[in-house]
């Protein structure tokens, strides 16, 4: 497997590279709920220190990815529903918000990589590259959040990005999902605030009642 050393990834704090494999190896089914994290193993497999690995788990949990067991270290979290209906909860506020604002402040630029995201989700799907589809997706959530320019609704966002990231894992009919999400571009681009605002919440509500159905 890739090292977190690797050229793309070298600026980036050891921490952060080895959180995100692990969160990506999680959502794609590498590591099933329960499963344990040792510490002095995934430091051998990244030839890292400890430390770096201790962090990035400690993260984990922090997003509720891993769970904290006292005879078992860290295991891979499962979300029970009321998890996912509270998570519903907060992503109806907070995306919605983020979606008023970003229609609001997003830049030409800004729409064009919103653009490329779904570019690159279609053409996934279209070579059969399933996750490289999920990730593509979840990229243009976390870009919106970007986009929305306010560090107090990122910094409430972040430790639940995973989360959120693993609900759309479940979503089966990726083509739908992605003209979902050009929907949602489309009020973006408007400039328009309540119509960005609506096109979120109507987005949410889908998923929301198509659960427990794509779980």
């Amino acid at each position: 497997m890739a090292q977190p050393a690797e050229e793309p990834q070298r600026d980036r704090p050891l921490r952060e590279v080895i959180r995100d494999t692990l969160r990506t190896r999680i959502f794609e089914g590498h590591y099933a709920p329960g499963t344990r994290l040792i510490e002095r193993d995934l430091a051998g497999e990244f030839n890292v220190s400890r430390l770096p690995v201790r962090e990035a788990l400690r993260m984990l949990v922090q997003e509720g990815i891993l769970a904290e067991r006292a005879s078992r270290g860290s295991v891979v979290a499962a979300l029970s529903d009321k998890d996912v209906e509270d998570l519903f909860d907060v992503r109806l506020s907070l995306e919605v918000l983020a979606c008023r604002l970003a229609a609001q402040r997003a830049k030409p630029e800004d729409i064009a990589k919103l653009e490329s995201l779904l570019d690159r989700a279609d053409d996934a799907i279209g070579r059969g590259s399933i996750n490289e589809a999920h990730r593509a997706n979840n990229e243009f959530h976390d870009e919106v959040t970007r986009i929305a320019d306010n560090g107090f609704l990122r910094s409430a966002l972040e430790p639940l990005q995973g989360r959120m990231h693993w609900l759309f894992r479940h979503v089966t009919d990726l083509p739908e999902l992605v003209g979902e999400h050009r929907d949602l571009l489309a009020a973006i681009a408007s400039g328009d605030p309540d119509r960005a605002a609506a096109q979120s919440a109507h987005h949410i509500g889908k998923y929301r009642a198509q659960y427990p159905e794509t779980i």
